[in-house]
């Protein structure tokens, strides 16, 4: 990709986003949209719909950027909990590792690459016109001094992200620590679920559940409840699952993390999700039922990930326009026009990529529903893991070796020429992937704050379809759909930190931009639908992690085929250091996020015993996970027809 066509996708996406922005300034004060653009704050009563005109409500103003600015940490913990404090700490800890990354690479690395002499056939002379190979580090000459200063920058920015990852590991770690110790008791921490319930013939479940946990956990079991399921009949089964309830925290801690039986796939349990974090249809399944749901969903991930490497090729192809041309040679005139050539090969593949991309999330939500996990939230996570996962081998290594190593095969038959096809061949995909961030980050930042699908939904529902208007929900924010491609971009602005770091002030943007749009848009539109107090973190660890030893790794390779064998050899302990640093964070911060330590528990626990109403909470803690099965009926039609109870709770 040449200059111009970088800066035609730049301009296409500033553009979209000045639109967006405008348009969001506008919209968000139109007394009609205040349920689309302020749920939150409707469901909440602090926000009305008002009939007073005001020639202002037409003018754009950036009054919500100062708001989502000055809103602290603190008031954001306490309107919209813990994750949403940790989801925005993922770009405060990459907005400053990038920013250091983006001084070193645009100020230092960037200047020596364009100065090399390695792309001869380069013409420098027309900026607009030149390949961004040119800001390369392949643009370099072999051997030179200069790339011991890329040395140096692999150690220099190792060291700030380790440093920086250290902090924010101790920080939300600290955050998680004093959460727990800021709730009031919830239904959740006196609680476990059990699972591979043995049936007996001689006892009911709940008369198993109650034997077993009276004879094993005496001095801290309370009661329990009985999960039952409906089938398509609307027969209530006994389904071999319950949620058992202690008398305290550190009670149900120790009997949830305990094998129970000789058996490992009886009494199975496990900490119970939140109430409202309950997923139900999971719980009629057995251990084995399980196992072959989860053989089955690794199968079809895989299914995908190779089907997905169709429009991947495709969109490659769209990327060199030399190869285009001659796959199409009846396109050659149009193809020739300038304008049209760069918004083909800068801003067409990524936004094809893009449309094809925003079917896996709810693709891997659908799998991971599908794996037994009986917690929305944890379905969540898993979610959020495969689609990272995805992204991570679709988008950055699918698209390295469709661009490079398979469309230049032919050079491997000739050993002698793999060093130097690699040495710009994989750096000179950095082009594809600045396109990317502006389209895939940028672009996709703005147009989340319009809202453009729920817009019209409720336009229509208001002035059309009044009968049809979708009922009031206020949304939640998909974890699986925007963690991911947050993190992914900071895997590439590490992997092509050396490489290619004109990338970098891109990706520096879109953090920028992402911090102020997603704290507006927790503060006026998502709400929490689950709770997991920081959980969602490893996560973010691991993939940091991931990011700098894949950055080592190519760093190794490209010094060597560089002809400086001495840097490649001095770089080999980078990757084992960082390893012996995750294994630290892993034994020191990690088993914190996992579960609470003991010390927490019982301190907790202790301070229950000064608080008067902690009689009432356990005499309602047996109602907290009410089955709908055992819901009451409710008739609309009939307001004389009783409702009762299908069956009691310990049924």
């Amino acid at each position: 990709m040449i200059v111009s066509a970088l800066l035609t996708a730049v301009g296409i996406n500033l553009g979209l986003c000045f639109l967006f922005f405008t348009l969001y300034s506008i919209l968000r004060k139109q007394p009609g949209n205040i349920k689309v653009y302020a749920p939150r704050l409707v469901a909440v009563r602090k926000s009305q719909e008002s009939s007073h005109f005001d020639i202002e409500r037409l003018l754009p103003s950036p009054s919500w950027v100062r708001r989502a600015w000055i809103t602290s940490e603190e008031e954001l913990l306490a309107s919209c909990g813990l994750d949403a404090v940790v989801f925005m700490r993922v770009f405060i800890f990459s907005f400053r590792v990038f920013s250091v990354a983006a001084f070193v690479g645009v100020f230092i690395l960037l200047p020596l690459n364009y100065v090399g002499n390695q792309l001869k056939d380069t013409d420098f002379s027309d900026i607009p016109h030149k390949s961004l190979d040119v800001f390369s580090i392949s643009n370099i000459d072999d051997g030179s001094p200069r790339l011991w200063v890329h040395f140096c920058a692999a150690y220099v920015i190792t060291g700030v992200v380790c440093y920086l990852l250290y902090y924010e590991n101790e920080y939300i770690s600290a955050k998680r620590i004093a959460y727990i110790y800021s709730l009031k008791p919830q239904p959740h921490q006196f609680t476990i679920l059990v699972r591979g319930i043995p049936s007996s013939a001689d006892s009911s479940i709940s008369e198993s559940v109650e034997r077993f946990f009276t004879d094993y956990h005496s001095s801290t079991y309370l009661s329990h409840v009985v999960v039952h399921h409906s089938n398509k009949l609307l027969h209530l089964i006994e389904v071999p699952a319950a949620f058992v309830f202690f008398k305290s925290r550190y009670g149900a801690a120790i009997a949830s993390r305990m094998q129970q039986s000789i058996n490992p796939i009886e009494w199975i349990t496990e900490e119970a999700p939140e109430p409202q974090d309950v997923y139900w249809p999971f719980f009629s399944a057995s251990f084995l039922e399980r196992w072959i749901f989860k053989m089955v969903v690794v199968i079809a991930t895989i299914i995908l990930t190779i089907v997905f490497l169709i429009p991947v090729v495709f969109v490659q192809g769209l990327t060199n326009m030399d190869q285009l041309q001659i796959l199409l040679p009846f396109m050659k005139p149009i193809l020739n026009i300038t304008i049209v050539s760069q918004v083909v090969t800068g801003y067409l593949p990524s936004l094809i990529l893009q449309l094809f991309l925003s079917f896996v999330p709810p693709t891997m939500m659908l799998f991971a529903s599908m794996q037994g996990y009986v917690s929305h939230s944890e379905i969540e996570k898993s979610a959020c893991v495969k689609v990272l996962w995805f992204t991570i081998w679709n988008i950055f290594f699918a698209n390295v070796l469709s661009g490079s190593a398979f469309s230049q095969a032919e050079l491997f038959l000739e050993p002698k020429n793999v060093p130097s096809m690699l040495a710009v061949a994989v750096p000179q995909q950095a082009s594809f992937f600045i396109a990317y961030v502006v389209t895939s980050g940028w672009t996709s930042l703005s147009s989340e704050l319009t809202r453009i699908l729920p817009l019209l939904s409720d336009f229509m529902g208001q002035y059309c379809f009044k009968c049809i208007r979708p009922k009031f929900e206020v949304p939640s924010i998909p974890y699986h759909t925007h963690l991911p491609i947050v993190l992914f971009f900071g895997l590439l602005g590490l992997t092509y930190f050396l490489l290619a770091p004109l990338i970098l002030p891109f990706i520096l943007i879109y953090y920028s931009l992402g911090y102020i749009i997603y704290r507006n848009q927790f503060l006026n539109l998502y709400s929490a639908k689950f709770e997991t107090a920081a959980k969602f973190w490893p996560i973010v660890h691991y993939s940091t992690i991931f990011s700098l030893i894949l950055m080592h790794a190519i760093a190794i390779g490209i010094f060597s085929l560089k002809k400086l064998p001495l840097a490649s050899s001095l770089t080999l302990p980078l990757p084992f250091l960082t390893l012996l640093f995750n294994d630290y964070c892993r034994k020191r911060f990690l088993p914190t996020f996992e579960a609470y330590p003991t010390e927490c528990l019982v301190k907790r626990d202790q301070q229950d015993q000064n608080d008067p109403t902690i009689g009432d909470f356990f005499n309602k803690l047996v109602t907290a996970y009410r089955d709908p099965a055992v819901e009451p009926v409710k008739y609309s039609n009939d307001k004389d027809e009783p409702s009762t109870p299908l069956l009691s709770e310990h049924v």
